[in-house]
């Protein structure tokens, strides 16, 4: 039941989901100056399509990785409560919420590694707007018109993902997963090890869990502390991932650090922290209402 909770929880997670590619295009091209700079250009450009640049996968896959994601973070602390104190019903103590969490962010990377490529990939592969229908037939049929902008490399998720694996083999597919496992290992345990301790401090005297509100500011507080701590990692994910469009810049993970952080100060590795909590904590105030309540739903129905 926790995996069918979780997917259904992280259906939600697609509210906002434009905010990814500001947020992508901001960690890897230093020319916008901020986040109104980079919205304005991509509406330039791309019109409002830019914003929903390569996110049909990741929205397609959303609920199978927030299943996973829960599913691994409750079986996780069954299995310990189980081991340590003899009962799945035990209580856990924080240690055993931050190691359970902290798996489920690793076991999640094997799944969204590869979208995560796509995603990035086609976030970064800008395009111009197309020129007025009208101007090409003004120009005689002997003259070739030139192309206002180069015929893209990906034409989507899917002819994406193939050209990777064809072009940089199976391991291109995981290109950034060292920076991914960073990640999403402490940001995880950072995310349910914040969440029990909101839900703890916000449950009424002689209750055993808050009301809807107390999930609800939890879990948004949850959320926001978790991208607080994953976003330096994210900014060099999101870089290792889009160097492979042109000449390679990055030798690895540690050098992508070193590199990025020369050129642009240590603020480069806290670039769309502002737009990762802003989405994080309403999405995840929703996130947790929807997976607890689907839980308590089927506690009454078993019971």
């Amino acid at each position: 039941m926790d995996f069918v909770a979780g997917a259904i929880g992280g259906r939600t997670e697609t509210v906002g989901v434009q905010v990814s590619t500001l947020k992508v295009r901001i960690q890897t091209e230093p020319k916008y100056a901020g986040i109104w700079h980079c919205v304005r250009d991509i509406y330039h450009r791309e019109r409002v399509w830019g914003f929903y640049r390569g996110l049909s996968l990741p929205v397609c896959t959303v609920s199978l990785v927030s299943s996973v994601s829960f599913g691994t973070y409750r079986h996780c602390l069954a299995h310990i409560c189980q081991f340590r104190y003899g009962s799945t019903d035990a209580k856990p103590t924080k240690a055993d919420i931050t190691l359970s969490g902290c798996a489920s962010g690793l076991v999640r990377v094997f799944l969204t590694s590869p979208t995560e490529v796509a995603k990035v990939r086609l976030q970064t592969q800008t395009q111009q707007r197309r020129p007025s229908a009208s101007w090409p037939s003004a120009v005689p049929p002997m003259y070739s018109v030139p192309s206002a902008c180069p015929v893209p490399k990906y034409r989507g998720p899917l002819h994406c993902l193939a050209t990777v694996a064809h072009e940089e083999g199976l391991c291109g597919l995981y290109k950034g997963s060292s920076a991914l496992l960073l990640r999403d290992g402490h940001s995880f345990a950072t995310y349910f090890l914040s969440y029990a301790i909101f839900c703890e401090w916000l449950t009424p005297t002689g209750h055993s869990q808050p009301d809807v509100l107390g999930v609800l500011a939890a879990g948004g507080c949850a959320g926001v502390l978790a991208w607080a701590v994953a976003t330096p990692m994210d900014v060099i994910k999101s870089r290792l991932q889009a160097d492979g469009q042109g000449q390679q810049r990055f030798r690895g993970l540690l050098h992508c650090v070193v590199t990025s952080v020369r050129e642009e100060g240590l603020r480069v590795l806290f670039k769309g922290l502002a737009l990762n909590c802003c989405r994080a904590f309403p999405v995840n105030m929703v996130v947790f209402v929807a997976y607890e309540a689907v839980l308590r739903l089927a506690r009454d129905l078993i019971t």
